[in-house]
């Protein structure tokens, strides 16, 4: 698909926005040319805000005429072609012409800058959001805001990268490596991370922070031993002052990676919250997903956890996996709620272009969407009717039907750090390879971010080079001080 731009400088928007329409397809933005070529997208500003659209036997244009009462003019272009793909198309997106990562943010920015009924209805009839998609953002920024209210000018969360896992799913992308071939990095790892959540921590009480949530990410960090569990943690209850901090999750997605000392090295280090993450309960979708544990597993990883002491356990399942069906997606879920697990985490898939999946040729097609759709919907009722509430959402590009991921909860068992996070409240300091540290202005919008290597061979060989990145935040905060 072409995509002619034409005296503006709104390619990223429209490029994002035709990517709703033809998620397979390659887009090319052409900003100088002479004559244009099918299948094509035209867009113009001029006296007139115009868009073409030209595929095959299908040709429609709408424009509106420029103006300077026209403030967002990128907005205008969005409208004008979101209307005519979806004539072309049939589809009507859920999220409308929305392409950004946080529509509940946005939602609550246009609260604050008229009024409820301004932000509703700015999301029906200027983005098109669905009733049901605008009815969730409602729900989700009015649960958030409980959380968010918790934050100070002197907050910041500590996120803490393991990235080492049994092996890879054949949807993700993260940046990890798998134990088989990595396994002689893990203690040259630990320990260069114990040291770096020292210096780190040397810097936040130097500036006075306040330490919120903790969040232990990955990879999966009970891939490491008990024994390696308990040093990085230990670490970090020494380091930091954490008699401020409100929750410490960490990520024990794998099942199979659980054991019962190493969930008692996490308890007995004060982490209360954990996920274990089935993704779902039908075991020839594990093993074609590249998981390498069963649903049995997964219920007897839970169980345990239970017996440990965990009361704030979260579950991840995945919307759309390939092979899924209806059916089987319901009793996965009916699963999770028998298990009165504290929060579910309802993710859609997302064909990442470094996955297995989109290197293996698997496509975004309307089928699939349709099913992700009524898996959802099945989703929103049963959570609802089983007393959890959706607090905190986000999406991403390249997923099935353009949807979403939902967090939903306990009342009181929300995970704060994700709130933090997905809102941009306030700092999160990052260590481990991967980790991005993002710096926010205590009184105001700012960000900058501090980034670490990616891989875990570059953190271990360049540890001194990154170590010294860190004095950007002190940097930071000597030019955004706390009032």
């Amino acid at each position: 698909m072409n995509l002619y731009v034409k005296n503006h400088g709104f390619r990223f928007e429209l490029e994002n926005l035709t990517r709703l329409f033809f998620p397979n397809e390659k887009i090319i933005v052409i900003k100088e040319f002479s004559s244009l070529e099918q299948p094509y997208i035209y867009t113009e500003l001029s006296a007139d805000i115009k868009v073409q659209v030209n595929i095959g036997e299908f040709f429609q244009a709408l424009s509106v005429p420029d103006s300077p009462q026209i403030t967002d003019k990128e907005l205008e272009f969005a409208k004008l072609l979101y209307k005519i793909l979806n004539k072309f198309t049939g589809v009507s997106q859920p999220w409308g012409l929305l392409t950004g990562v946080r529509p509940v943010k946005l939602f609550r920015k246009l609260i604050e800058e008229g009024s409820f009924e301004y932000a509703k209805n700015k999301f029906k009839n200027d983005f098109f959001v669905s009733e049901e998609k605008l009815l969730i953002a409602e729900e989700t920024e009015k649960n958030e805001k409980r959380i968010l209210n918790l934050s100070k000018p002197d907050s910041f969360s500590l996120y803490v990268g393991i990235p080492f896992c049994p092996s890879r799913c054949s949807y993700c992308s993260f940046v990890m490596a798998s134990i088989g071939r990595a396994k002689a990095l893990m203690t040259p790892y630990v320990d260069l991370l114990c040291e770096e959540i020292k210096h780190a921590a040397e810097i936040a009480n130097r500036l006075n922070l306040k330490l919120e949530t903790i969040y232990f990410g990955g990879g999966t960090p009970t891939t490491l031993t008990a024994q390696q569990l308990d040093k990085v943690i230990k670490t970090v209850n020494s380091s930091f002052n954490i008699n401020t901090c409100r929750e410490f999750t960490v990520e024990a997605g794998r099942p199979d990676t659980l054991t019962e000392d190493k969930l008692f090295a996490l308890k007995e280090n004060k982490v209360d919250r954990i996920s274990i993450n089935p993704q779902t309960t039908n075991d020839e979708l594990l093993k074609n997903i590249g998981r390498k544990h069963t649903a049995e597993c997964f219920f007897n990883a839970f169980e345990l956890a239970r017996k440990c002491g965990f009361d704030n356990i979260n579950t991840d399942l995945i919307v759309g996996l390939p092979g899924d069906t209806l059916t089987s997606f319901k009793k996965s879920l009916d699963d999770v709620i028998n298990l009165n697990a504290e929060c579910i985490t309802v993710h859609t898939l997302c064909m990442k272009r470094a996955s297995t999946l989109t290197t293996n040729g698997v496509m975004l097609n309307r089928d699939d969407a349709k099913t992700a759709v009524k898996m959802l919907n099945y989703t929103h009722s049963r959570l609802t009717g089983n007393a959890y509430i959706p607090y905190y959402l986000y999406r991403q590009s390249r997923m099935v039907g353009n949807l979403e991921n939902v967090g939903w909860s306990k009342k009181g068992c929300e995970s704060l750090y994700n709130v933090y996070v997905m809102d941009e409240t306030h700092t999160v300091l990052a260590c481990g390879s991967g980790g991005v540290t993002k710096l926010k202005e205590p009184n105001g919008n700012y960000l900058q971010r501090v980034f670490n290597f990616k891989y875990p061979y570059e953190y271990i060989d360049r540890f001194d080079e990154m170590i010294k990145r860190k004095s950007q935040i002190i940097e930071f905060y000597n030019k955004y001080p706390v009032d």
